[in-house]
């Protein structure tokens, strides 16, 4: 569960890509809804709006799928940021949006507080029996956007590391930069310990990414916790390693649609879209809007012009 989204509203992981037809691409009604009545009309054509929550990352995601669809002729309407994940959800339910990127493993958890998948076929495909029937979650990309332990490069060339299990290997030496409400989480210290038995010399809590970037630059802890798509691993080179015993589950880049706009034309752009977006050029493109200052919507088009023309 991603920490940041869950209030406000990234390595990549392999997973069994869902077929179309599994994504509702029929029309159909999905059989394993997450509750409530369905209409079983078709969808119709028309102008898709879309909403975001209140962080660039989001925002840049819905300018991708904007660009992505009028660029097959289907024409699309971008909102203001929302915010929190229960006003864009409302929203999507009450007609005011039909379209909004999410993440598979943070909405799981929202509707679903029991919840226990990691694995990101497993989350995916519990989100599908969970999401309200009105909705469909299509294609899911591998693009994350999750809790990561991240080391300078200098480290890990020093120590050979490349996963999390490498870096238990040398707990005694390392001191972790994190927030203070990492010490307690099952997501954090805790969970480090359990399931990669990995207690570190000592913890440094720090409230702001800034700091904790800083705190790692400058060698004052030698691995930190930081967002997988956080553009400063891109503008410091920082190594992102790979959570080999899934503690910080996963949290994919997913279309979340109403079922009434999901015309098969709009469900094939949004999976091709997804087919394209890495964790690596996600990073990348947040990097140039948050660091770079270039606008979003330059950033979305570039993308779709280079991916999906």
């Amino acid at each position: 569960m991603n920490f940041r989204r869950s209030t406000a509203v990234l390595v990549a992981a392999a997973f069994t890509v869902p077929s179309l037809a599994a994504c509702g691409l029929s029309g159909d009604a999905l059989e394993s809804g997450g509750g409530g009545s369905c209409s079983t009309d078709k969808p119709k054509a028309g102008t898709v709006t879309i909403g975001s929550a209140n962080f660039p990352e989001s925002q840049l995601l819905a300018d991708i799928y904007s660009e992505a669809l009028r660029a097959k002729g289907i024409k699309t309407k971008t909102t203001d940021p929302i915010g929190a994940r229960e006003a864009y959800l409302k929203a999507l339910d009450d007609g005011s949006i039909q379209l909004v990127p999410e993440y598979t493993g943070s909405l799981l958890t929202y509707l679903d507080q029991k919840a226990t998948q990691k694995l990101p076929d497993e989350v995916y495909a519990a989100l599908l029996t969970t999401i309200p029937c009105s909705q469909l979650a299509l294609d899911p990309s591998a693009a994350q956007d999750s809790n990561a332990m991240v080391v300078t490069k200098k480290t890990a060339d020093k120590w050979h590391l490349q996963t999390v299990s490498d870096l238990a290997k040398h707990a005694s030496e390392i001191k972790i930069a994190a927030p203070p409400e990492f010490r307690g989480r099952d997501q954090g210290l805790v969970g480090l310990k359990k399931i990669y038995h990995l207690t570190p010399k000592s913890f440094l809590p720090l409230s702001a990414t800034p700091a904790i970037v800083s705190a790692l630059k400058n060698n004052q802890a030698q691995a930190a916790n930081i967002f997988s798509t956080d553009p400063s691993i891109k503008q410091n080179n920082f190594v992102v390693l790979r959570d080999d015993k899934h503690l910080f589950g996963s949290d994919n880049v997913v279309p979340l649609i109403a079922r009434s706009a999901a015309t098969p034309k709009v469900q094939v752009t949004l999976n091709a879209v997804s087919a394209k977006l890495t964790t690596d050029n996600l990073g990348s493109m947040v990097k140039q809007v948050v660091v770079d200052k270039k606008d979003p919507k330059a950033v979305a088009k570039a993308f779709v012009k280079q991916h999906l023309s």
